[in-house]
Parts: structure tokens; sequence; C-alpha cells
């Protein structure tokens, strides 16, 4: 490849990195302060002023700040449906399977706390069209779980009950660290939360005689 070519390249990857970086930058300051105020309550200048940039760089972004809060909400969906599907591609066992899904989605809800909340509170202030692709977004995140339980099912591992319904329940469960953060996080780290999480849910459904194959999901309820 001529020299020409490669700095070209090495330039255009430098420009897509940056903006990459300036993105989340918004994304995260937009999320911070949305969480504590409101969408109604908040500027484009405020989140400007909360990122330490100019108004008019957001805006080379994002045209309003309804796209703003539309893009927060999507990229904390996107990132659970690629954390969620991550760990769980080579595991043979289903049941490790329905484990791991659950902790890469906390590990989302962890590391993006504000935004999680944010898709909570301001789903509802988004366009009809906004609306339904945050929910074909949330369905599509879920799908790893409830395939996981799905087959875990099938190979008699856990009791007959509905996938979605399951996995839907579980994953709400990882949503409430950073819906009530300010009460879990007294007495629990992150890690015991989704330990102890794991082996409530999972205890209530696998089957008896497979519980000894388990005993660091299920702990002292094996």
């Amino acid at each position: 490849m001529p020299t020409s070519e490669v700095r070209t390249d090495a330039a255009e990857a430098a420009r897509t990195a940056l903006v990459d970086t300036r993105r989340r930058q918004l994304l995260n300051a937009a999320a911070r302060l949305l969480g504590r105020a409101g969408s109604q309550s908040v500027s484009m200048q405020n989140v400007a002023d909360e990122a330490g940039v100019s108004v008019g760089l957001i805006y080379r972004y994002f045209a309003n700040k309804q796209e703003l809060v539309q893009a927060v909400i999507e990229d904390v969906l996107h990132e659970f449906s690629v954390r969620v599907a991550d760990p769980v591609q080579d595991e043979p066992d289903p049941v490790r399977r329905i484990a791991a899904a659950f902790a890469g989605y906390c590990a989302v809800v962890q590391e993006l706390r504000d935004a999680a909340v944010l898709a909570y509170q301001e789903s509802k202030t988004l366009e009809p069209e906004g609306r339904d692709t945050v929910k074909d977004l949330e369905v599509e995140s879920a799908e790893p779980l409830i395939a996981a339980t799905r087959e875990a099912i099938d190979a008699g591992l856990i009791r007959e009950v509905d996938p979605r319904v399951f996995a839907y329940g579980f994953l709400t469960t990882a949503h409430l660290w950073a819906l009530k953060h300010w009460y879990f996080s007294r007495f629990l780290t992150h890690e015991q939360y989704v330990a102890e999480q794991t082996a409530l849910a999972l205890s209530a459904v696998i089957r008896p005689e497979h519980r000894a194959a388990y005993p660091d999901l299920l702990g002292p309820l094996a």
C-alpha cells in the first residue's frame, strides 16, 4: 500500500476515534444530567456545560434534545445486546449461560448506571417512532437470556416456566441495581448483588436433581 494511502487510513482512523470519544463524552454527560433533573428541566446548554464543551459542538452530533435523549437510551440498550450476547457464546451449559447473560446485563447497568435509569424515566417522552425503536432494542437485548432459558428447560435442567417471563423478571432485577443503588450499595458490592440475585433466581427454577451441579451459582441455596 502506498505511503499516502497509509497516512490517509491512519488519519481517518484517528478522526473516527475522536468522534467516538466525543460522542461518548456527550452521552455520558447527558445521562448524568438528565438522570438528575429530567429532560423537561434540562437544556442543550446545560448538557454542554456538564460535558465541558460548547453548545455548538453538541449540535454537530445531535439536532435537538429529543434526539440526544433517544441516543442515550439507544446506546445503553445496544450495550446490553452486546454485553449479554458475548459471554454466552462459548458456554455449553444453558444454566451457566443464563447466569452469564445476567452478569453481562448487570455489568452494563453498573457501568452506565445513569443511562440505565434514564432509559426508564425518559422513554415515555420520545416520539412514537423512537419508543418503537427502544422497544425493539429492549426485546433484542433479552433474546440471549430467553434462548438460554428455553434450552435449559428443554434439557430438563430447570422446571418449565415461561422463558419470556423469567428472562424479563431477571433483567428487571438487573435494573434494580441502578434504580435503587442508593439502598443496595449500603450493604452490598455490585459483585455481591449479582451473586445474590443469581442464586435467588436460579434456586427457584433449577430442578432438585441438578442443584448439586451448580454450587458456585446457588451458594448457600444449593
